[in-house]
């Protein structure tokens, strides 16, 4: 997949370039970003480095991780990051992360939706997957004001920082959005009261 740019009402989300390095670093000094992502913790200038060098452009050009630097569309600084990773069946896990002054917002429910339209027109993703370490509760309720719907508890199926911890998971799903998707789904029938 080409890289590519998304855009909606008020943000542009593209593509991570080299010269995003220090505005990179100095975002994910943050303590909640280090607490609730499995961005490196300390996180030096050299992660920032590897992210946008090796990360973005080898999962670009794999087809493993589409990761996009979100904007403001008048333009200005990185006000929060979003990527699609892990495809499996037809299937991407949606990722991000919102500089603190930046948040309380909606910028990233925005970008999430952006992203996942993108996912299901243009990649014939089947289901957007979100997962987040029980606690987080602003990642929660962004996907939620995104439509995903919270399925769950996986218990030990986050490995963050060396340790297993148990994640909520959620998703979104074409027909949430009023998109057809690329196979037919057929629900569970639910069981009568």
């Amino acid at each position: 997949m080409e890289p590519t740019t998304l855009t909606t009402e008020r943000l542009t989300l593209g593509l991570f370039g080299p010269e995003d390095a220090a505005e990179v670093h100095a975002i994910c000094q943050d303590p909640d970003i280090q607490r609730w992502t499995t961005v490196p913790s300390p996180y030096g200038i050299q992660d920032a480095e590897f992210f946008l060098n090796r990360v973005v452009p080898d999962g670009w050009r794999d087809d493993t991780e589409y990761s996009f630097a979100v904007r403001l569309r008048e333009g200005g600084p990185i006000v929060a990051a979003v990527a699609l990773h892990h495809p499996r069946a037809g299937c991407w896990e949606v990722g991000f992360w919102t500089a603190k002054e930046h948040r309380g917002r909606g910028y990233m429910t925005e970008a999430v939706l952006a992203l996942a339209r993108w996912a299901f027109t243009d990649l014939a993703c089947t289901r957007v997957e979100w997962r987040a370490e029980i606690g987080n509760t602003g990642s929660r309720a962004t996907v939620e004001k995104a439509g995903f719907r919270v399925e769950g508890v996986l218990r030990a199926a986050l490995p963050n920082k060396g340790t297993l911890r148990d994640s909520w998971i959620g998703a979104l799903l074409p027909s949430d959005l009023g998109l057809p998707g690329p196979v037919p789904y057929l629900p569970a029938a639910r069981p009568e009261a």
